[in-house]
């Protein structure tokens, strides 16, 4: 299915190869950057919208959807262009405060059992800390070893509380807010996403509370994901804006 006719991708750290297709709303973004192509994940939201992080933005985003292999071109697979990338007003590019996109596709993807929506929370709300939820994508393996996996890698991962990340020193979490952050990865299990992941779902349940954002450069848990529930009026104005 297409509208139109140097990746690196991996896994999850600790993760292990999903179930093909049974996380349908997966999107996995072909980021171009002058003369450079990079990797996001994503996922879908409405048939035409992807949310994903902001740092994914590029020149140029093609995204895949209802994929297991993203080096075989499956049967299942829509490729689709993007049409819009709408990183949020008040991204910052140094902090990552605000580290939240949308993206209209050029045309509506086809729901079938390959391709299907992923729910947003119904109201803004705090994901307390314990509450076990999932992250998926292709990303990078770990810090030492940049073997790819071509199949989407799963892995449980448990919200933390935010002192954890408050107390780290440096790094992606200097500018921590709690208001618009999540905190999650026990560092004693060392299940994370890492270079790759990002903009891929944090699932609570049934639905999308975070967006993979920040890491450690080691790999190591936890790491910062975007709090879904703090942007759902911006979502959501979005979303009917550019629909009308």
């Amino acid at each position: 299915f297409f509208c139109e006719a140097g990746l690196h991708p991996g896994q999850i750290i600790g993760g292990h190869e999903a179930k093909p297709h049974s996380r349908p709303y997966m999107a996995y973004l072909r980021v171009r950057r002058a003369t450079k192509h990079n990797q996001c994940g994503g996922f879908l939201v409405a048939e035409n919208f992807v949310l994903t992080a902001a740092h994914c933005q590029g020149d140029s985003i093609h995204v895949t959807l209802g994929a297991h292999n993203i080096k075989q071109q499956e049967p299942s697979q829509q490729v689709i262009e993007v049409q819009r990338q709408i990183p949020h007003p008040q991204y910052n590019w140094e902090t990552k405060i605000n580290d939240i996109m949308l993206l209209q596709l050029q045309c509506k993807a086809e729901s079938n059992g390959y391709v299907g929506l992923l729910s947003l929370p119904a109201a803004p709300q705090r994901v307390r800390p314990g509450t076990k939820c999932s992250v998926a994508g292709w990303g990078q393996m770990s810090a030492s070893n940049e073997q790819i996996s071509e199949t989407l890698q799963e892995a449980d991962v448990v919200v933390m509380p935010d002192a954890d990340c408050r107390r780290k020193r440096g790094g992606p979490w200097r500018s921590y807010n709690a208001t618009t952050m999540m905190c999650v990865g026990d560092p004693e299990e060392g299940r994370s996403p890492f270079p790759g992941d990002s903009g891929g779902p944090l699932v609570c349940g049934e639905e999308a509370q975070g967006i993979v954002s920040l890491g450690s450069e080691d790999g190591i848990p936890p790491a910062v994901y975007t709090k879904v529930s703090t942007f759902l009026p911006w979502i959501q104005e979005t979303m009917k804006k550019l629909e009308s």
